[in-house]
């Protein structure tokens, strides 16, 4: 079961070193230039945009993935919670068990009970001082574990996760997001010296959220997250690893809180994008005067009348002399500042404020089994322009379904739904990146948007930044996003916070972002509960 975590004896003082990483996949470079330390008590974000490597990053300081260039040394136990988890053996193939893979998660606690044991046996069978240190060794790393209470952790934590206990059933038989927290609950519980987690909140609620947030806080030993969640890397990390681009190319890598890091990131931020502004105006102004040069040769200089002909004769080679300095000013003028990554910007829609824009009266969308609670309890509700709305509530209390029913992707089955003044209405989808446009059953207008060729290509969170900014674009009265921060990185939400606080658009956010609940705290809230639906 070596393919579930990677142990790694523990050699005095726990730590985690990179240096001069380099990775390649495919012959193209993903990341270059890390260094990085990790000592106890360390817990460093790995943040970026999707794309960027971070999962790569922590395979090659798992010893997953051997790294192109560099070195990585790891001195202590290690837990890796990683975005895929075999069902397998890798040695035969046998179907794993939850039994199996708690055990193997816990095998450090357990085999030092055992060895606890056996040294306890051997000291009253033997009281020389062989039998006494190997007694005193067992003691002291079984105390260091904590590993009496390993069992006790591990029951509390499957709890806290809302995991699957059954250890008899196959893994195979559990969904991804099951087999992810029985693994999460097991790596808590097991206490390693170094955690590795790769997007470690993916499948919680909101009381395993705050189960794995108080594991962390309390971990005595090295942390690396790779995380989109802002609210648990604003509790938890103390330095933060950013891989989206810099003006110089290496990572930032900052010391501090999230604060810190995004007030670093801003400073950085903004003396690249001053830096290439300099730099291209400089560049048009050199390129402006050699130009002009090239048309006073090629019309043919003149002298002011009066100047003898010996005065027109000295000065023309001066005209050529001056033109080839400015060519070579500007040959010179090299642009080595790389254009920083475009910022997600909301075009000004010229929506008046107050103006009524939709007005949705007592809709309500049924299910198709009889007898079963409505996907959408009766809902009314009226936007106009500068009006904002956050939709909350569990899953299946019908957010998706309420934003669909106002753009007009889904009729409701009573109830109606009217745009007003020729609104433009438009919708984000939570998984399809297409965005939809004014085609409401509704109003009049012109076909949805539809993305070009190229739409799917790249990474979810650049696919994600294509279908806002496309949306954007069409400059909508009304913006209904369901769960737009998926696959978004923190730049890329804060982006997206900055562009809906401005807008003069109506804006309707359904989330469970923890993030972007707190950052929108303010807005007037919806909230869809289970009581909602006449269950």
């Amino acid at each position: 079961m070596s393919s579930l975590t990677h142990p790694l004896p523990t050699t005095g003082t726990a730590h985690l070193r990179a240096r001069g990483l380099r990775l390649a996949r495919g012959g193209r470079v993903i990341l270059r230039d890390i260094d990085l330390t990790l000592a106890p008590g360390d817990s460093l974000a790995v943040v970026g945009e999707n794309g960027r490597g971070k999962t790569t990053l922590l395979d090659a300081l798992a010893g997953v993935l051997e790294p192109d260039a560099g070195t990585v040394e790891r001195h202590g136990s290690l837990g890796i919670v990683r975005q895929e988890l075999p069902t397998t053996a890798a040695t035969d193939g046998s179907a794993l068990t939850i039994g199996d893979l708690l055990d193997h998660l816990l095998a450090r606690p357990l085999a030092a009970l055992d060895e606890m044991d056996r040294a306890a046996q051997a000291l009253t069978e033997d009281t020389g001082p062989a039998a006494s240190r190997r007694y005193d060794e067992a003691l002291a790393a079984a105390t260091a574990l904590d590993a009496w209470d390993a069992e006790r952790r591990l029951e509390v934590s499957l709890e806290e996760v809302g995991a699957v206990t059954d250890r008899s059933r196959p893994l195979s038989t559990l969904s991804v997001g099951q087999r992810y927290r029985v693994r999460l609950a097991g790596v808590i519980a097991a206490r390693e010296d170094i955690l590795l987690l790769d997007e470690p909140t993916n499948h919680l609620d909101a009381r395993g959220l705050e189960h794995l947030t108080r594991t962390l806080r309390e971990h005595h030993g090295a942390t690396a997250i790779v995380s989109h969640d802002r609210a648990l890397l604003a509790d938890v990390a103390t330095a933060f690893l950013d891989l989206d681009p810099t003006m110089d190319g290496p990572p930032l890598l900052v010391t501090g809180g999230i604060d810190t890091w995004q007030e670093t990131r801003r400073r950085h931020r903004a003396a690249w994008e001053d830096a290439y502004r300099a730099q291209q105006e400089e560049h048009t102004r050199l390129q402006g005067q050699a130009e002009a040069a090239r048309a006073r040769l090629s019309t043919g200089w003149r002298p002011d009348k009066g100047t003898g002909k010996h005065q027109r004769q000295s000065r023309a080679p001066g005209v050529v002399r001056a033109m080839n300095e400015r060519i070579d000013r500007l040959e010179e003028h090299r642009l080595d500042v790389p254009p920083p990554p475009p910022r997600l910007s909301l075009p000004v829609s010229g929506t008046p404020a107050g103006k009524p824009l939709l007005r949705a009266n007592g809709i309500r969308v049924e299910r198709d089994q009889p007898g079963t609670p409505p996907r959408l309890a009766e809902t009314t509700l009226r936007l106009e322009g500068g009006d904002r709305l956050l939709v909350v509530g569990p899953n299946g209390a019908g957010k998706t379904t309420l934003l669909r029913v106002l753009a007009g992707a889904l009729e409701p089955d009573a109830g109606t739904v009217r745009v007003l003044g020729g609104a433009r209405i438009g919708y984000l989808a939570q998984e399809d990146e297409t965005v939809h446009l004014d085609q409401h059953p509704h109003r009049g207008g012109p076909e949805r948007g539809r993305g070009g060729p190229g739409e799917h290509r790249g990474s979810p969170g650049e696919r994600r930044r294509r279908a806002l900014a496309r949306l954007f674009a069409q400059r909508p009265d009304v913006l209904l996003l369901d769960e737009p921060t998926n696959h978004l990185g923190i730049s890329g939400v804060d982006d997206l916070l900055a562009a809906l606080e401005s807008t003069p658009a109506a804006v309707v956010v359904a989330t469970h972002d923890r993030s972007v609940l707190r950052a929108l705290a303010c807005w007037p809230r919806l909230e869809l509960t289970p009581d909602t639906l006449s269950a």
